[in-house]
C-alpha cells in the first residue's frame, strides 16, 4: 500500500529530533554544531540564513561524510518547509551519525534568527 508524503513524514518524525530554531541556535552554539540547509542551491542563493551551509539533498550523504567524518557531530538541518530536512535526517541517521535535529521553524523565521 502506498503511504502519502504527509503520512511518511508523520512516520519519520517519530524517530527524529525536532525543535525549533530558537531552541536550535542555543544548542548548535552550546555543542558547535552545524546548521545544514538542504535546499537546492538555487533556491539557497534565492534566499538563506547567514552562516548556514548548502549541501542539497541529494548529495547530502557523500558530502557529509567527505566534510564531516565525526559521527558525533552535532548537525542541525533545514529546508524551507521541514519535509526535505526530514528526510535528511533519516539519511544522515541511517549512514551513522548519532546528534542529527531537525529545525522546523519558517525558512523566514530561521534567517531572522540565524543572522
Amino acid at each position: 500500500m502506498l503511504k502519502t508524503i504527509p503520512e511518511v513524514i508523520a512516520k519519520a518524525r517519530e524517530s527524529l529530533t525536532i525543535m525549533t530554531v530558537e531552541e536550535a541556535m542555543l544548542l548548535a552554539k552550546e555543542k558547535n554544531g552545524v546548521v545544514i540547509d538542504v535546499r537546492e542551491p538555487s533556491e539557497y542563493a534565492e534566499k538563506s540564513a547567514e552562516g548556514t551551509i548548502n549541501i542539497p539533498r541529494g548529495l547530502l550523504e557523500m558530502k557529509m561524510l567527505q566534510r564531516y567524518p565525526n559521527e558525533e557531530q552535532a548537525i542541525f538541518l533545514h529546508c524551507a518547509t521541514g519535509a526535505r530536512a526530514i528526510f535528511s535526517a533519516e539519511q544522515l541517521k541511517r549512514v551513522g551519525y548519532l546528534n542529527v535535529t531537525v529545525i522546523t521553524s519558517s525558512l523566514d523565521d530561521i534567517c531572522n534568527a540565524w543572522c
